[in-house]
């Protein structure tokens, strides 16, 4: 077999994802929609509250992430100003209208400029909000599915994967006690183990409650924005299903158009017709997409100065300036 040359198989994985994003993107808006009847279904919402509760959903989204990351920065890594957090986070936004791998890419980098180049430091904290954030989701589609309506039968798929979840959880803890009794040695767990010893249980209660808190909004606000569009869910197959939804998200697409589509239609069929299930995530998306941009052009000239005056300051040898490190929202 001729050896790729170094780089290929990167770049050759970053095609692929564009290849699916496409695939997808062609399926749904070129196969799978009728257009005359999505455009019928977005005619009958209440436009006025559909646009308050989800633009509500996206930036409340924006302000707890980033509080809670920056909580978790300034906790375990460095005293970071918070509002140079929201600088970064919302510059980072403006890439998130084409990919979310990017935007947060583009958000971590910032961090760890804004950290002193601790890249290791800043990636472990990062984590905290991405597990316990997903422990949350996990626990929410738990709660959630013995109350579904028609029963846990009409959602074996869901049942079983909240079920392959929780043991490849018990796995894990069992892995990690292993390791710790000297009993198991696998580099995985033993990863695990030292970030858990970095970041005790204990201490990430704060990060739970935070989701926990942020979950129970989506859930809600959600249930509230399907409503006004027409499409009325039920409350608790929204809270068990939504993190399945956004599960779907590591999928590289173009502003998530055509995994939120499909994921939508797939998981709440029973509730509405395909296009009316289309017709709401396209329009989920399509405001998101523009708050997405709002937000990157807000901060994106703060959080570029911020970063030019990071890279000086530490050259140098100075402190921050202070006119740099304030609240993000002032003029």
């Amino acid at each position: 077999m001729i050896p790729l040359p170094a780089g290929s198989d990167k770049r050759w994985r970053s095609a692929l994802a564009w290849v699916v994003s496409g695939a997808l993107l062609f399926y749904v808006f070129g196969y799978a929609t009728e257009w005359d009847r999505l455009l019928a279904a977005m005619d009958e919402a209440d436009t006025p509250r559909f646009l308050f509760y989800a633009t509500a959903d996206r930036l409340a989204f924006f302000v707890i992430w980033t509080w809670l990351s920056a909580a978790a920065l300034r906790r375990f890594v460095t005293d970071v100003p918070v509002g140079s957090v929201f600088a970064i986070r919302g510059g980072s936004e403006l890439a998130r209208a084409v990919s979310n791998p990017v935007s947060d890419a583009a958000y971590f980098l910032g961090l760890v400029h804004l950290a002193g180049g601790r890249l290791d430091a800043v990636l472990a904290a990062a984590l905290v909000p991405v597990v316990t954030h997903t422990f949350v989701m996990l626990v929410q589609t738990t709660l959630a599915l013995p109350f579904q309506p028609g029963g846990m039968g009409q959602i074996p798929g869901l049942v079983a994967l909240a079920a392959v979840a929780w043991i490849a959880l018990g796995a894990l803890v069992v892995a990690v006690w292993g390791t710790r009794s000297g009993r198991l040695e696998t580099r995985f767990a033993g990863a695990v183990n030292a970030w858990l010893e970095r970041f005790p249980p204990r201490e990430l209660a704060p990060y739970l409650l935070g989701f926990a808190a942020l979950a129970l909004f989506d859930v809600h606000i959600q249930w509230l924005a399907s409503h006004a569009f027409g499409v009325p869910i039920d409350w608790l197959a929204m809270a068990a299903r939504l993190p399945v939804l956004y599960l779907t998200f590591v999928i590289p697409t173009l502003g998530n158009f055509g995994t939120r589509e499909l994921a939508w239609a797939a998981l709440f069929g029973e509730y509405a017709d395909r296009d009316h299930l289309i017709a709401y995530a396209f329009s989920i998306n399509a405001i998101f997409l523009v708050l997405n941009v709002m937000l990157g052009v807000i901060f994106l000239s703060r959080a570029l100065e911020l970063l030019r005056a990071v890279r000086r300051a530490r050259r140098e040898g100075q402190r921050l300036p202070s006119s740099l490190v304030g609240d993000p929202t002032d003029p």
